[in-house]
């Protein structure tokens, strides 16, 4: 019994012995899986920050164009419906207009076509002003080079130099902003003549 027992002890040691054999072994692989990565190359990793650089301004560049693109788009869209709606406005203008000029062909008289004219005048004008269009003022009024084109200068007794005596073309303002300039006739002074003076000097007593 006693032998058995020593065999016994003995193959319980020589088993015990050999494990830290193991152990060391296996600390030896953690310590190779455990080895530092080598440096990572800058230039790759630049390389892989202008790609990433590269495909975001791309994007930003797509949106802006569809930006671009979609304004354009609404502010045509815009402008049309302005001119739909003035237009609609104008309309009954125009027919009016028609019926004058079919008056006139019938009429015996001057004076009715000339008060159906100045209606359809006058309806014209207040139409243009809902929408916030209204002539430029022209006779009398100084010379605007800004909202006035001299088309001729003639001399005046009644009016100052630089001043507005006629229109030949109207023109208009949408608000602040010129659509189109008036074609105006404006004054000059008149020049002082030589026989002016020699009259003048005539004039004078002898010596």
């Amino acid at each position: 019994m006693s032998d058995t027992n020593e065999k016994n002890g003995a193959s319980e040691e020589a088993g015990t012995a050999k494990e830290p054999e193991g152990a060391e072994s296996a600390e030896g692989v953690a310590e190779e899986t455990a080895a530092p990565a080598p440096p990572a190359d800058p230039i790759a990793e630049a390389k892989a920050e202008a790609l990433r650089f590269k495909e975001q301004w791309m994007r930003s560049a797509a949106d802006f164009d569809n930006f671009r693109k979609r304004s354009r788009k609404e502010l045509e869209d815009t402008r049309k419906a302005g001119r739909e709606e003035l237009l609609k406005d104008l309309l009954p203008v125009f027919d009016n207009l028609e019926r004058a000029m079919t008056s006139a062909e019938r009429a015996t008289e001057v004076k009715p076509v000339s008060d159906g004219l100045k209606m359809v005048l006058r309806q014209f004008t207040d139409t243009l002003g809902r929408s916030g269009i209204t002539k430029v003022p022209t006779v009398g009024n100084l010379f605007d080079p800004g909202l006035h084109e001299a088309i001729q200068q003639v001399e005046s007794d009644e009016h100052p130099a630089g001043t507005v005596v006629a229109e030949v073309q109207p023109g208009y303002l949408q608000g602040d902003r010129l659509v189109r300039a008036a074609m105006v006739v404006v004054a000059k002074p008149k020049p002082t003549t030589e026989g002016g003076k020699e009259s003048a000097e005539s004039t004078e007593p002898d010596a």
